[in-house]
C-alpha cells in the first residue's frame, strides 16, 4: 500500500517562474495533524477488535474519513489512509501473510473449497502469491465432509434420498467450489468413512 513521504512537502513553495505565483499553489492540501491523529487511534482501534488486512484498513479510514471530516478531499481521505497503514505496519499490527493462513484455516474448517476462500482472500486484498502459499494446506476432501456434516448430505443423511436429493446435493457443493469427482465421492461415503476423514485432520 501507499505509504506518506513527507506531509510537509505540500505546504512549501517556490516562485513559479515568470509569475509571483507559488509553483504548488495549486496542490492538494496535505491531512491536518487532528486528521492525522484520529487515523492513528482509528486504526489502533480497528486493530485491537479484529485482525485486518492491509486493503480492509486502507478502505475503512478512507472511507470514514470522509465522513467524519467537513470538506475533506479524496487526495486528504486517501492520505489518512496511507499513514494508518503505515502506522500499522511499523507498529507490526498488520500481516497479510498471517490473516490469509488463518482465514484459509479457518474457511477449511467450516466447509469451503480453496476455490471459496482463494476468492474471499482476493476480495480481502490478499495478493495472488501469498493467497496460493496459503492454500498449499487446504484440504478440499476435509472441508467437503465438514459441509456434508453441516449440510446433511451423503453420509450425513437423516432421511432416504432420491435422484433429487442427489442431484440438490451435487449441485450445493459445486456452488461451493468442489469439483464434480469430489463431490460424487463424498456422497458415496459411509458415516465411518466420513468420520475418519474428520478425525484425521485437526487444523
Amino acid at each position: 500500500m501507499f505509504l506518506i513521504d513527507s506531509l510537509s512537502d505540500a505546504s512549501r513553495s517556490r516562485p513559479d517562474e515568470g509569475t509571483d505565483r507559488p509553483a504548488d499553489a495549486d496542490a492538494p492540501a496535505p491531512p491536518t495533524p487532528r486528521m492525522l491523529a484520529w487515523a492513528r487511534n482509528s486504526a489502533i482501534y480497528r486493530l485491537e477488535r479484529q485482525m485486518l488486512t492491509e486493503k480492509q484498513l486502507f478502505d475503512a479510514i478512507c472511507r470514514k474519513a470522509k465522513e467524519k471530516f467537513d470538506a475533506v478531499t479524496e487526495t486528504q481521505a486517501r492520505a489518512c489512509a496511507e499513514f494508518a497503514v503505515g502506522f500499522a505496519h511499523a507498529n507490526r499490527a498488520l500481516d497479510d501473510t498471517a490473516y490469509a493462513g488463518i482465514a484459509t484455516r479457518s474457511g477449511v474448517r467450516s466447509g469451503r473449497s480453496r476455490r471459496a476462500i482463494a476468492q474471499r482472500l482476493a476480495i480481502k486484498g490478499i495478493d495472488r502469491e501469498t493467497a496460493l502459499a496459503a492454500l498449499e494446506d487446504a484440504d478440499d476432501l476435509y472441508a467437503a465432509v465438514v459441509l456434508a456434516r453441516k449440510r446433511a448430505f451423503g453420509p450425513f443423511r437423516r432421511a432416504a434420498t432420491d435422484d433429487r436429493r442427489v442431484a440438490r446435493e451435487m449441485a450445493a457443493f459445486a456452488r461451493g467450489g468442489f469439483g464434480f469427482d469430489l463431490a460424487r465421492k463424498v456422497l458415496a461415503m459411509d458415516i465411518g468413512d466420513a468420520g475418519e476423514i474428520l478425525a484425521s485432520r485437526r487444523i
